[in-house]
């Protein structure tokens, strides 16, 4: 039968449950085991579409299109696996569906409630993933704290799932924070303990506790939550601070986490094959070479926004043996005056204009990738980066002073940007974008067809409205832009370049999406050979 993973989080959101859900996916997958992993968003939207970044941090996006909470990502860079839209489960999608339900007349003289009309959606969407994929084990994170109100329902749905999947097959891991008091560095458990409390009010016992501090947990707090949390001391494990979090997995197996899931969920516990992330941490760790790379963008608050481009980077670099310094510039001062558009160009050995709908910002981008072309320093624009590079290309190198993207400007004489076709009558924002993976055609001798190591056909995910206008194309090759890469669909300019520049690349996909640790993205790789002056393209 399919095991059930159960992760909690307590004291407080961002406590790292998507890193250990993913590490202990790894953990179980380096054993042979097939594993699969969803996460349960509580808040009322029906997907982070429509989400600030700085409200939720990145709006993932799966093959088939989903858009969805960042730990996707972290899952699927753990687990090496494309996960699906179905993987992302909200309160918003379980609502949306009763109610629809109800309206047809389903439920028919029943009063819908909560139990069991809302948790059994829950429990038979987590049974449709669990069976979709075919999977040994099926980890389950439960976002949000324990003790919110809107977490209750998938609460106690799997409180339900325990009853009936059965004891051998279900195990509930609670992630909770043991903070240490700066003034006198004592390491405090009362959180650990309040939180396992209202877990056990709810109905969960946990199976384990996973204790987040900013160093390994000592004995005596170790022994203060095994007692409190009802659990013998080997069931309490530490999640201390790390350099990278792609150690996680390897702090957790060392401790023995791994043997003990498997035992407790009456698994053979292979052998761990931990080879290949080991050295991959090693290559990170030991690389003391360093890259400069200059991240321009709007959301630079707030990091988490931009999660799958960093973590690109880090694979690329890992790769090549370098450290990557980023450094970070928000276009919104750039576009005020408030800081010069040189200094992203001046400081860094390559510049990232990253991703990021709306007028705000984006004349600042401009000026950094006007820069960019006449210092000829190594340039990747991604989505919206790459439609202001060709903004930028149009402006400066074709002529057309007051182009823009009728995103931006709908008045523009010059709109070298404009709306997709099938996006001019849509009247709803959740969802309809061009979302996720679809085949790209690379144009031979490109630099971007050579980067792919001479791919005729990539696939690469997207999330956009807007593209490049067909009709100023002969404009803008003309003045030195090169399309090298065309949706093999609809004709649509994929990728574009810069004659007589030693790497300029517009990407209209998202290739950070694709990114692995041991897999990274070709583009980041190609940009970081740029960046110290190898050929991009090996």
């Amino acid at each position: 039968m399919t095991k059930y993973i159960f992760v909690t989080g307590g004291v407080l959101s961002s406590v790292g449950k998507g890193i250990t859900t993913a590490s202990i996916g790894l953990l179980l997958k380096s054993r042979g085991y097939s594993v699969t992993a969803i996460k349960i968003d509580p808040y009322l939207n029906v997907d982070a579409g429509t989400m600030n970044p700085y409200m939720h941090g990145e709006v993932f996006v799966t093959e088939d299109g989903g858009e969805t909470d960042l730990d996707l990502g972290h899952y699927e860079r753990f687990l090496d696996i494309n996960l699906s839209k179905r993987n992302n489960i909200t309160a918003g999608q379980v609502y949306l569906e009763v109610i629809q339900r109800e309206r047809r007349g389903d439920y028919l003289g029943q009063t819908v409630q909560v139990i069991p009309h809302i948790t059994d959606e829950i429990k038979s969407r987590i049974r449709e993933v669990a069976k979709g994929s075919g999977t040994d084990i099926v980890l389950v994170e439960i976002g949000g704290t324990v003790g919110d109100i809107e977490g209750l329902p998938f609460l106690e749905a799997i409180r339900q799932m325990r009853l009936e999947e059965g004891y051998e097959n279900t195990m509930f891991i609670h992630v909770a924070l043991a903070p240490v008091l700066s003034t006198t560095g004592e390491q405090k458990t009362k959180p650990v303990q309040h939180s396992v409390q209202e877990l056990r009010r709810i109905g969960i016992q946990p199976d384990a506790i996973i204790a987040r501090s900013p160093r390994p947990l000592e004995d005596e707090p170790r022994r203060k939550i095994a007692l409190y949390a009802n659990l013998p001391p080997e069931a309490v494990f530490s999640n201390p601070d790390v350099e990278v979090i792609y150690e996680v997995p390897l702090v957790l197996e060392k401790q023995g986490l791994g043997s003990y899931i498997a035992k407790r969920l009456r698994l053979e516990d292979k052998e761990p094959d931990l080879s290949a992330w080991i050295d991959f941490i090693e290559r990170v760790k030991r690389a003391d070479k360093k890259v400069r790379i200059g991240m321009v963008g709007k959301y630079t608050k707030l990091k988490d926004s931009y999660i799958s481009i960093i973590e690109a980077v880090r694979h690329a670099a890992a790769a090549l043996r370098v450290k990557p310094i980023l450094n970070w510039y928000e276009a919104t001062q750039i576009e005020q005056g408030k800081l010069n558009p040189i200094k992203p160009v001046e400081e860094n050995d390559a510049v990232i204009v990253l991703p990021g709908f709306g007028r705000r910002g984006a004349e600042g981008k401009i000026e950094v990738i006007k820069n960019v072309i006449e210092y000829k320093k190594p340039f990747l624009g991604i989505c919206f980066g790459m439609q202001l590079a060709v903004v930028t290309i149009a402006r400066h190198l074709a002529g057309m002073e007051s182009a823009n993207s009728t995103e931006i400007d709908p008045n523009t004489p010059y709109p070298v940007i404009d709306l997709l076709e099938d996006q001019r009558f849509v009247d709803r924002l959740g969802g309809t974008m061009r979302l996720g993976a679809a085949p790209i055609m690379l144009i031979s001798n490109t630099l971007v067809h050579k980067v792919y190591n001479g791919a005729e056909i990539i696939y690469e995910r997207h999330r956009h409205r807007y593209e490049v206008n067909p009709k100023y194309l002969d404009k803008l090759v003309a003045s030195g832009m090169v399309v090298s890469g065309y949706s093999l669909d609809r004709g649509l300019v994929e990728f574009i370049e810069l004659r007589d520049h030693p790497f300029f690349v517009g990407s209209q996909p998202h290739p950070e999406f694709h990114s692995r640790p041991m897999k990274p993205a070709p583009l980041f790789k190609a940009l970081l050979r740029a960046a110290q002056g190898i050929p991009p393209a090996e």
